[in-house]
């Protein structure tokens, strides 16, 4: 049985998520132990406030939620590092932040704007600023 058919969260590609609520800690778990261990990549559409997470690539992310209606210049690359307290658990790389046409010429999103919707909304669906994983 996979992640998502376990935990009953919407299915959108094998073990990437779509979460309509916050996920609960076991899922994180077992999201960063299938992929990197310590780190589970994500997309954030800061616009619609909603997340995917999982999976090998920010790529595949990203196209899951362009096809549900994303646009993709809302959406933004970030990797969340499960056992790191606030504020060093989220890190604003990945290649799909690539844009130079939004004045984002490298892999680290620089407006602190975009930032600061980020970790809002991370704190929403995954781990609150106060919480730790247990």
């Amino acid at each position: 049985m996979d992640i998502c058919e376990k935990w009953g969260v919407e299915i959108v590609m094998p073990d990437i998520l779509i979460p309509a609520e916050k996920i609960e800690q076991k899922v994180l778990k077992e999201l960063a132990k299938k992929w990197f261990e310590d780190m589970i990549k994500y997309v954030v559409d800061v616009k619609r406030e909603i997340i995917a997470i999982g999976g090998e690539l920010h790529a595949d992310a990203e196209e899951i939620l362009i096809e549900d209606g994303s646009r993709q210049e809302d959406l933004w690359g970030a990797n969340f590092y499960l056992w790191n307290g606030y504020p060093d658990r989220i890190e604003y790389t990945a290649l799909i932040n690539i844009r130079p046409s939004q004045g984002n010429p490298g892999m680290e999103i620089m407006n602190e704007g975009i930032k600061k919707k980020i970790r809002i909304i991370s704190e929403k669906l995954l781990l609150g600023s106060d919480e730790h994983v247990t």
